[in-house]
C-alpha cells in the first residue's frame, strides 16, 4: 500500500479488529494483489472509486450484479418509487406476480417462479425441490463447479460436516463418459444433476458447454426421472436473454438466477417447469426480506430493458473488441495470454504461471493505470461500457505488458494463494 491509499489502509486496520480476518468471502484479505483496494466509496456506470478516490473502469461489476451500469437511472427510479409506497411488508405486493409473469414469459422452460435474495438461496431451493420431487437424495455436480456458500456446496469446508456434503457425486464437465459413470454410481437414488451453464471455475480456463454433453445431461435426467438444474446465477442474461443453455438447445427443469436481473438490487430466483411445480409447492423456504417490493420493481425495469434494448449485443461487441485487442498486445509483448469463457464474462490467465506471479503483477499494473481486473476469477462487462472504455483498457494493457516484461525475471511467487492453487 502507498501513501495515496491511506484511507483504505486505515479502514483495513480498523477492520482487522472487528471483522474476522479483516474481510471475508471473495474479498477476503490475501486473495488479490496487496496493492488492490479493499474498500470503495462510490460507483457510476462502468466506473468505481476506491476509498481514496481513485477512479477505475470496473471489470468485476460487483462480481456480476452490475449489468446495465452502476446507478442506472431507470432501474433506480423504479426502486425509489416503490420504496415510497412500500417495501418490506407483512406480505408481498402485487409486484411478485408481475415479476413471476415477466420471467415466465421470457424464459422458455419456466412455468413458475419463486424469489429469494442470494444465489445460494436459489440453488439450495433447487436442491430441496429436486429431492422433494424425486424422493431421492443423490445429486451430481461437475468437479470444481461453484453453486454457492451453504454447507452443502461451499468450496471452503471449515465448520461443515461430512454429513452436510453427503449424497453428492462429482464428474468432469463436458465429459460424457464421466457423467454417465456418475449417473450409474447414483443408481436409483439420483435426484438431480446440477449443470453449470459455462465452466466458470476459479483459477482455471473457462470452458463453454459442448452441445452433445448438454443434450446427454438432459437425456439422462429424462431416463432416470431426475431433475436437470441449470445454475444461471452467474451467467443469466449475460450469454442469452433466455436460460443460458438455450444456446445449446437444452431446457432444464429448474434454473437458478441472481446477481444481475435487478441490476444490483438484492433479489434472486428459482424458475421451474410444471414437472416440478408440486414439489416446489410442498417445500418450506422463506426469508424475512424475500418479499421486498422495491427490488422486484427494480427487477421488472431491468427485465424490460433486457427485452427491449440491444444491451446483450452491445456487451458482446465490446467483449470481442477487448479480446482481439488484448490478444494482439500480449502477442507483441511475447506472453502466452489465455482468454477464455464468453466474451461477456472473460477470464485472463498467463501461460507458465503456476503460482500466479505474472497474473498478479499484470493486474496490479492495470490497476495503476485505472483498470480493475481480476487475476483468477472471471470478469464481467456491463452495458454502460463504451468503445472508448475498451480503448482505454487496451492502452493500459499495452503499458502493463511492458511492465511485466521488464519485471518478470525478478517477480516473487504469490505464497498466499498456495492453499487455493495446490
Amino acid at each position: 500500500m502507498t501513501a495515496s491509499n491511506s484511507h483504505d489502509r486505515a479502514l483495513r486496520e480498523r477492520a482487522e479488529v472487528v471483522i474476522p480476518g479483516g474481510m471475508y468471502g471473495h474479498q477476503a484479505v490475501g486473495l488479490l494483489p496487496d496493492d488492490y483496494p479493499q474498500f470503495f466509496s462510490r460507483a457510476e456506470g462502468a466506473r468505481l472509486w476506491d476509498a481514496d478516490g481513485h477512479e477505475l473502469i470496473d471489470y468485476m461489476c460487483a462480481y456480476g450484479p452490475n449489468l446495465l451500469g452502476y446507478g442506472h437511472k431507470g432501474v433506480n427510479d423504479a426502486y425509489i418509487r416503490q420504496m415510497g409506497i412500500g417495501d418490506s411488508m407483512t406480505g408481498p405486493s402485487g409486484l411478485i406476480v408481475d415479476l413471476a409473469e415477466a420471467f415466465v414469459g421470457m424464459v422458455t422452460h419456466a412455468d413458475w417462479a419463486m424469489f429469494c435474495k442470494n444465489g445460494t438461496d436459489a440453488t439450495t431451493m433447487a436442491l430441496v425441490t429436486a429431492r422433494a420431487h424425486t424422493r431421492r437424495k443423490t445429486i451430481l455436480k461437475a468437479k470444481g463447479a461453484y453453486h454457492g456458500s451453504a454447507p452443502w456446496c461451499t468450496p471452503r469446508t471449515a465448520g461443515t460436516t461430512p454429513e452436510e456434503r453427503a449424497h453428492q457425486i462429482h464428474f468432469e464437465y463436458n465429459n460424457i463418459a464421466s457423467l454417465e459413470a456418475a449417473v450409474a454410481e447414483a443408481g436409483d437414488d439420483l435426484a438431480a444433476i446440477f449443470a453449470a451453464p459455462v465452466m466458470h471455475d476459479a483459477f482455471v480456463d473457462q470452458i463453454l458447454p459442448d452441445p452433445a454433453y448438454a443434450r446427454r445431461v438432459r437425456e439422462l435426467c429424462d431416463k432416470t426421472g431426475a431433475l436437470l438444474i441449470v445454475d444461471d446465477v452467474r451467467s443469466g442474461l449475460r450469454v442469452a436473454r433466455d436460460c443460458s443453455w438455450s444456446i445449446v438447445g437444452v431446457e432444464p427443469d429448474l434454473s437458478t438466477w441472481g446477481k444481475c436481473f435487478a441490476n444490483g438490487h438484492p433479489i434472486s430466483a428459482l424458475l421451474g417447469n410444471d414437472n416440478a411445480r408440486k414439489a416446489a409447492s410442498a417445500i418450506y423456504v422463506t426469508g424475512s426480506f424475500w418479499f421486498q417490493a422495491a427490488p422486484m420493481a427494480a427487477a421488472l425495469e431491468t427485465l424490460k430493458i433486457v427485452r427491449e434494448s440491444d444491451y446483450l449485443e452491445h456487451i458482446q461487441g465490446l467483449g470481442e473488441r477487448l479480446r482481439a485487442g488484448l490478444a494482439e498486445r500480449a502477442s507483441a509483448a511475447g506472453f502466452g495470454f489465455r482468454q477464455t469463457g464468453p466474451v461477456t464474462m472473460p477470464l485472463f490467465l498467463f501461460d507458465d504461471d503456476p503460482d500466479m506471479r505474472l497474473g498478479f503483477r499484470w493486474c496490479s499494473a492495470m490497476l495503476e493505470r485505472g483498470i480493475y481486473t481480476h487475476p483468477w476469477h472471471n470478469m464481467f462487462l456491463c452495458a454502460a461500457m463504451t468503445p472508448a472504455d475498451i480503448d482505454q483498457t487496451l492502452a493500459a494493457a499495452e503499458g502493463a505488458f511492458k511492465v511485466l516484461k521488464a519485471e518478470a525475471p525478478r517477480l516473487e511467487p504469490v505464497p498466499k494463494l498456495a492453499f487455493l492453487t495446490a
